[in-house]
């Protein structure tokens, strides 16, 4: 999938500082093409009081998995984290455009790479990761193994993982959330932000920020 300027339609987000970044979506693609709320919410929590208002990702090292448009790590990039936005090869021109559309904000501080689930040797012996973002990846059920395998291989002791997704009651979806949430507690601790922490006007009590972390010991 390419990502021509004259193929996508820019959705705005605010900072809390009022400053704007422009996220180009795509016209015609997958579910990754465009931006989510679950994604926006969790954007607002990066702003939170919880980050001293975005202030405590500076200097931080994120990971963003299955980003589609990047605009999680964007923002993450924006408040002085260094951020490597990764997603299947086909959604890297999109992210890229976004990174080269928003570069005033954060200079060469946020980069995109390829990462396929269960499939790609992503070296963390020379990163310190502090977190993993994703938001809304539990989706299509041959991608929850992967993904939570990823997740556990990238985890290290000191990483946070925030994962945010909206609960959707259609189909097969209550399944796959069941189903997602079993893996990731054979390996991880989990625990949920309450809404009290989010941003008042960017949460619902349909989306969900969970925590998790390496288990102890």
């Amino acid at each position: 999938m390419s990502a021509p300027k004259d193929k996508t339609f820019i959705r705005e987000y605010e900072r809390n500082d009022e400053k704007v970044l422009k996220i180009h979506q795509s016209e015609i693609g997958d579910v990754g093409c465009v931006v989510w709320d679950a994604a926006l919410v969790l954007c607002k929590y990066l702003e939170s009081g919880d980050f001293g208002c975005g202030a405590k990702l500076k200097g931080k090292t994120i990971l963003e998995l299955g980003a589609g448009t990047g605009v999680v790590g964007l923002v993450a990039g924006g408040l002085g984290a260094h951020v490597t936005i990764t997603d299947l090869p086909e959604f890297l021109p999109l992210i890229n455009l976004n990174i080269k559309e928003n570069n005033e904000l954060f200079g060469d501080d946020v980069k995109a790479e390829t990462l396929i689930w269960g499939q790609t040797e992503y070296n963390t012996t020379d990163k310190n990761i502090d977190y993993i973002l994703l938001a809304d990846c539990i989706y299509y059920e041959e991608s929850l193994e992967p993904l939570v395998n990823t997740m556990v291989k990238l985890c290290q002791q000191h990483t946070t993982i925030l994962c945010c997704y909206e609960q959707r009651d259609t189909g097969n979806k209550p399944q796959l959330e069941k189903r997602f949430f079993e893996l990731v507690r054979e390996s991880l601790k989990v625990e949920e932000i309450s809404l009290d922490n989010q941003d008042p006007l960017y949460s619902s009590p349909d989306i969900h920020i969970m925590k998790f972390t390496k288990q102890p010991g």
